[in-house]
């Protein structure tokens, strides 16, 4: 099962057990982000990225050339115009309203993981990906947001942004503050809105094995499919040995 279809399955059921109430919802999904970066990236350096920020956020922290009040609707069509470029396709813009303040999520699919970040909206970050010997080296730096002004859209000051990424194959290290992986193969790196505004650097590295999880989870049912048959086909052999020979 990928990640991504996992991530799928996991958002299906939360929002079918969310009937109870807003509060039991946000409890069962977790934290709510001001701005929210998730990168499920592959062996091969191409990444599947989802982006989900308040339109007051993505002005603040990237400059986005959009209305920051909270009750002006924002064009999709210039969303996607944002966030598109070279060797990046979006596939689906969308919209909701969180705390009284309209939010965009947008998914793309990027062909380098490197070339993100010569897009506007992934324009503070230095993303690397390497291999080298054995192993895949991934590192980002996120760096100084834009610093647009926004005024007064509602923030509290306990408004929280998050990097999130999704490792294709078994992690070797990395340097996550909580030190833990999620469901397997999912690290985070969380900041305070504030720190966010005011550029505190995030550093983030992850070290990976070189086959992908599918790729060996793949390998390990073929082997146990063959090494079965085998087992299957021996005992068929002896079974027919054994039996008495019919006489005349």
């Amino acid at each position: 099962m990928s990640s991504r279809f996992a991530r799928a399955v996991t958002a299906a059921t939360a929002f079918a057990l969310c009937g109870a109430g807003a509060s039991a919802c946000a409890g069962l999904l977790g934290p709510q982000y001001e701005y929210a970066e998730e990168i499920d990236l592959s062996t091969d350096g191409t990444a599947h990225v989802e982006v989900h920020a308040s339109v007051a956020a993505l002005v603040a922290l990237r400059g986005a050339p959009l209305d920051a009040g909270v009750n002006t609707p924002f064009d999709r069509a210039q969303v996607r115009r944002l966030f598109e470029g070279p060797g990046v396709e979006v596939s689906a813009v969308r919209a909701s309203r969180r705390a009284g303040r309209p939010f965009v999520h947008v998914e793309l699919d990027a062909a380098d993981i490197e070339a993100l970040g010569r897009l506007d909206p992934f324009a503070w970050a230095v993303y690397e990906f390497e291999r080298g010997g054995d192993v895949l080296r991934y590192r980002q730096t996120v760096g100084a947001p834009a610093g647009a002004t926004v005024g007064d859209v509602g923030w509290t000051g306990d408004e929280l942004v998050v990097f999130r990424l999704h490792a294709p194959s078994e992690i070797r290290f990395h340097n996550a503050p909580s030190r833990r992986i999620e469901r397997g193969n999912i690290l985070i790196w969380e900041q305070s809105l504030t720190d966010r505004l005011v550029g505190v650097p995030i550093q983030i590295e992850v070290h990976l094995e070189p086959e992908s999880i599918l790729y060996r989870t793949l390998l390990l049912f073929g082997s146990t499919v063959l090494v079965a048959a085998a087992a299957f086909a021996v005992v068929i052999w002896r079974v027919a040995r054994r039996r008495p020979a019919t006489e005349g």
